[in-house]
């Protein structure tokens, strides 16, 4: 729905044809664009500054958090093909 919404339909079309309310599809859209990092929660308590400073942060954390993930998975890897970990079953 959020995808069809971005291409160019609008949200009240949608609602007819697909069931959920305009309202609904608006409340997804606005969502997927917050976790997508594309639109910036209303934080009135802080200054300009600040809010950019929490959107740079939020980014980075997204980023450490992939290359996080991918650390993980190639020391694994390295693990299994050196031999230091094994396949499965312990002889205990």
């Amino acid at each position: 729905m959020v995808d069809l919404a971005r291409s160019g339909r609008d949200p009240d079309d949608l609602a007819r044809e697909f069931e959920p309310t305009a309202q609904s599809i608006r409340n997804w859209i606005a969502q997927a664009d917050k976790k997508e990092g594309r639109r910036e929660e209303a934080l009135p308590a802080l200054s300009a500054a600040e809010r950019d400073e929490l959107s740079r942060l939020r980014r980075e954390n997204r980023q450490l958090r992939v290359e996080r993930d991918i650390l993980s998975k190639a020391a694994a890897w390295f693990a299994r093909e050196t031999g230091a970990v094994s396949s499965g079953s312990s002889g205990s």
